[in-house]
């Protein structure tokens, strides 16, 4: 039986995972799980962990470990910790090597598209037999490159086997974001139930709530879901980043906040896309002069 699945001993820590409820996940008490349940267990605490901004532990409590599944869960971390190269070096082994493990299909797969890597982490995911991580993370790497057809196509086919998994409604609604229109409702329906249960909220489903809602016109109420992220951690660099869109938006100024981003994220990938914008946008403006009137 999958432990994954409604009846498996696993799902439970599954969904603390997804719904991003890393310390929940890490604290999951796995001492009465079966033998071949204490492995799968322990690599979604790992990853818990480095998602809580732990890598560095995680890198020295999975040193010298010979499974495949926890060599990849090291990628994952030397990854996170900012060690690129050494990261993509390990999962390309991976790869070679391993290719139809699942979890080495899905870490593996994170840390070469983390790497901008599209095509060997595609490669390597559709060799997934059932995986619905591994179709989660095609998904948002389709999504990313602007395949937003191949997006719904993938969300579309795991539905017909998966239906109604917390995977397959987050991808749908991941999608729904892209397409727009009466997707957006759709979608903040299935981030709204997740963020306001106190059962399932996390600061990861309220930021989906908050850009549902801004993608609806509702910029009260995205304000107020990032209000109930910001009380959960002041400090998480997701929070701070869509704050940022949100303010601009409502036309508020936002210097606060990108000093804030800086100082907790200064790598983030939202301050160097803002900055190749900047510069994209003073090097166009070197093809025009100011005209004055005589």
């Amino acid at each position: 039986m999958d432990p994954f699945s409604a009846e498996g001993e696993l799902l439970n820590l599954h969904n603390y995972f997804h719904q991003g409820q890393f310390q929940e996940a890490v604290d999951f008490d796995t001492a009465g799980l079966s033998a071949e349940n204490k492995l799968p267990a322990r690599v979604l605490s790992l990853r818990a962990q480095i998602a809580l901004g732990h890598a560095e532990d995680v890198i020295a409590d999975v040193e010298g470990e010979k499974d495949v599944e926890l060599v990849a869960v090291g990628a994952l971390a030397e990854s996170a910790a900012g060690n690129e190269s050494k990261a993509v070096k390990i999962a390309e082994k991976l790869a070679s090597e391993s290719a139809d493990n699942g979890t080495v299909q899905v870490l593996a797969g994170t840390v070469l598209q983390a790497a901008r890597k599209s095509e060997e982490a595609l490669a390597l995911l559709s060799q997934h037999q059932g995986n619905l991580e591994a179709v989660a993370l095609i998904v948002q790497i389709h999504l990313e490159q602007n395949r937003t057809d191949l997006a719904i196509k993938e969300v579309a086919a795991a539905r017909r086997w998966a239906q109604d998994s917390l995977l397959v409604n987050l991808a749908e609604s991941w999608v729904g974001l892209r397409v727009g229109g009466e997707k957006y409702q759709q979608a903040f329906y299935v981030f709204e139930e997740l963020a306001q249960a106190p059962a399932t909220s996390s600061i990861q489903s309220l930021i989906s709530q908050a850009v549902a809602e801004i993608h609806l016109g509702r910029l009260d109420e995205a304000e107020a879901a990032l209000k109930q992220a910001f009380a959960k951690d002041p400090k998480n660099a997701e929070v701070i980043s869509n704050s940022i869109v949100l303010n601009v938006i409502q036309g508020k100024d936002v210097a606060q906040l990108k000093t804030d981003l800086k100082n907790t994220a200064p790598n983030h990938h939202f301050l160097a896309d803002l900055q190749e914008k900047s510069a994209l946008f003073d090097k166009a403006a070197t093809k025009y002069s100011a005209k004055v009137a005589a």
